[in-house]
Order: C-alpha cells, then structure tokens, then sequence
C-alpha cells in the first residue's frame, strides 16, 4: 500500500470524526500515540511494537488530512532527492 492510498484509507476510517474534533485535538490524540511509541520503545516491548507504529502512522496520516497536506506528495518533495540539507544519500552533513 503506497503512503496516499494508506492516507485515504483513514480518511475513509476516522476523517469525520476527526475533522469535526478539530486539529488541536486531533494532534493532541498524536502526542498521545507517539507517547505510548516512545515507552514501548523504551520498555523494549517487542510485541508491541508494530500496532504503536501503526498508530502513531494513522495519527500522523489524519492530521496531514485534517491539514489538508497529501502525505505522499509532502514526503516525495522534501526526501525525493535525499537529504534536503546536502542532498546526499546517505546524508553527508556533519
């Protein structure tokens, strides 16, 4: 699944609701995410840590929606090329 169908997808799941929460909620359930990201990480939870990336991937997806920004597009426009600093790849900044 490319970045844009997966975008559509929870636009199709949660847009909604999450439009209609607003973008300071809807970033503030994000944090949330990344928060939950960051102890499994930190606790090394192995098993858990494939639905804390997905989750925090559909938050991030919901709010580039709700911003209306294409993630895909965003993604390819700064990264396409490498690094966006030296543009090198890998990046050759110090």
């Amino acid at each position: 699944m490319r970045i844009e169908e997966f975008q559509e997808l929870i636009e199709r799941i949660y847009y909604e609701r999450d439009s209609s929460r607003g973008l300071a909620g809807t970033h503030m359930w994000f944090c949330e995410e990344v928060g939950e990201l960051t102890r499994a990480l930190r606790r090394n939870e192995v098993d858990d840590l494939e639905g804390e990336f997905a989750d925090v991937l559909a938050w991030l997806a919901t709010l580039a929606s709700v911003s209306g920004v294409n993630l895909e597009q965003a993604a390819c426009r700064k990264y396409a090329e490498g690094c966006p600093r030296c543009r090198a790849t890998p990046c050759a900044c110090g």
